[in-house]
């Protein structure tokens, strides 16, 4: 991968039902990274896309009376719509039923067979549908009269057929030594360890074709079976790169892929079978794989099978996009499950956004408007309390970019807001309307510097809300190629006279 590039995907969504709160968890999740590092002035391909192979699918369309593409069709342009509910900023958008993903599988596999890594035999074991999984015999419990997986809680069923497989087993102690070599390409920390665990206790050739269902890739030169689904999926992030032209200009910037931002029901695909696959077929594997914790609803993960989905698209449609995006990304521990509520939320948003941030702006522009008509000048001037804030703001954004890099969004999110409690705590304490008589060079002071704060909250910000710190650049006239992480690396966003707009209420106080 080029210095400077940064190609990040979302897992491409299985779309046999409504998309969810997970779901959205996810793309929003990666939305934010791939919005901070084009602040941080790198160049960005963000992915996401649907999964529209496997016998779930087939299944789902039979359900409804629909041929299974159409059935496709119709659910993905859902999936499709949602990113504009979402506020992503993803360039591009896969469905595995295009005809580029196809021309990739079958390269793929081709690769595979001539690497020797792939035999024919017969497959007898647990299969979970839903989950588009196969499972050992020690992760299956019965429960209520059904076998069940303990890894997601779906049930399983007895399958044997004729199947080609894949050679994992010989590939345990390479992977051994793969992750060695790549101490951050599981992140994080806990869900690298249970990846180690898992390898270390050895692995079984993996089935990769299926004969009891027709909805999915052909298998080269052997049209009876379907590839399975996991290898079909997993290539779309080479598929969007236009693979296997690997002197596509889009393969050569962008593979590796930076980040793969997934669940960590997917962590296993993900962190061993792609890997595998990929040095089989000598290619580089992905820089890093971030698996994130489920979003849970009580005790249990959100799922279409329990009854317990929240909409995504309803609580924006009630509270707004910036806001779920917020508290989505604020409350939930990237690394652990999170449990959400309208009433966890609702509080969110009073506190972190109106409360703090919106109110800090509205009482800055408000003050300027009624009382500078608008307009602020600064001198050279400088008080303890300026050094002070100044000091703080940069300890607190000293080590963003690091925090970033790591997936540590939650480190990130503190420190702004802790930026903005200062900023507003300096206000409070300095009383710029105490000055406007006396003292209205030490007032324009004041105003300036809580301005060039709003204006670095508001970038920072910015890959979080961008709705609202978009609203709060423009009415700073800063200008986009101002809108950048550059500030770290020196003084100052604003220029030392500046004229402001309007600006309205941010965020609307829930009562």
């Amino acid at each position: 991968m080029k210095q400077n590039n940064f190609y990040i995907t979302t897992p491409i969504y299985y779309p046999s039902g409504q998309p969810h709160m997970g779901h959205a968890y996810s793309s929003i999740l990666a939305d934010v990274f791939a919005r901070f590092m084009r602040i941080n002035n790198c160049k960005v391909y963000f992915l996401t896309g649907t999964d529209e192979h496997g016998l779930k699918i087939q299944k789902s369309a039979e359900k409804v009376g629909l041929d299974p593409l159409i059935y496709c069709d119709k659910i993905s342009k859902v999936f499709r719509e949602l990113t504009k509910k979402l506020n992503l900023s993803n360039d591009d958008f896969i469905r595995t039923t295009e005809k580029r993903h196809y021309k990739s599988v079958n390269d793929l596999w081709n690769r595979l067979i001539k690497s020797g890594d792939i035999y024919l035999s017969k497959y007898k074991g647990w299969y979970s549908v839903s989950d588009e999984a196969y499972y050992n015999d020690d992760e299956i419990i019965e429960k209520d009269g059904k076998k069940i997986t303990t890894f997601s809680g779906s049930s399983v069923e007895w399958v044997e057929e004729e199947s080609f497989f894949f050679k994992l087993s010989s590939w345990e102690k390479k992977l051994l030594e793969f992750y060695a070599r790549n101490e951050k390409f599981i992140l994080p920390v806990s869900r690298r360890n249970e990846v180690i665990n898992f390898v270390k206790n050895g692995l079984k050739d993996l089935s990769v074709s299926r004969t009891s269902f027709t909805w999915g890739i052909k298998v080269p030169k052997n049209h009876k079976h379907v590839i399975y689904v996991w290898l079909d999926a997993l290539t779309n992030y080479l598929s969007a790169l236009n693979y296997p032209n690997t002197k596509d200009i889009l393969f050569k910037s962008f593979w590796p892929a930076s980040v793969h931002i997934i669940g960590k029901d997917i962590l296993r695909f993900h962190a061993i079978y792609w890997p595998a696959f990929l040095l089989a077929a000598n290619i580089k594997p992905p820089n890093r794989v971030f698996g994130h914790g489920w979003i849970l609803s009580g005790d249990e993960k959100m799922s279409k099978s329990k009854g317990n989905i929240l909409n995504p698209q309803q609580i924006i449609d009630t509270y707004g996009i910036d806001q779920l995006r917020y508290y989505l990304m604020k409350e939930v521990s990237h690394g652990s499950d999170g449990n959400i509520s309208l009433k966890s939320l609702e509080r969110c948003i009073n506190s972190d956004l109106a409360n703090n941030y919106g109110n800090l702006c509205q009482r800055i522009f408000s003050f300027i408007k009624n009382n500078c008509n608008n307009k602020v000048k600064k001198t050279n001037k400088v008080s303890n309390s300026d050094k002070e804030i100044i000091k703080k703001t940069r300890e607190l954004t000293n080590n963003l970019r690091n925090e970033m890099n790591n997936q540590n969004l939650n480190n990130y999110i503190k420190a702004v807001i802790n930026i903005s409690f200062l900023t507003n705590k300096y206000i409070n304490d300095e009383e710029p309307w105490k000055l406007k008589k006396n003292n209205v060079e030490k007032m324009n002071n004041i105003l300036h510097l809580a301005l060039e704060q709003i204006a670095k909250i508001s970038i920072l910000f910015n890959p979080i809300i961008p709705k609202a710190t978009t609203k709060v650049l423009d009415a700073l006239n800063v200008k986009n190629n101002s809108r950048n992480l550059s500030f770290l690396d020196r003084k100052n966003v604003l220029a030392e006279k500046i004229k402001i707009k309007d600006l309205n209420i941010l965020f609307k106080k829930i009562t």
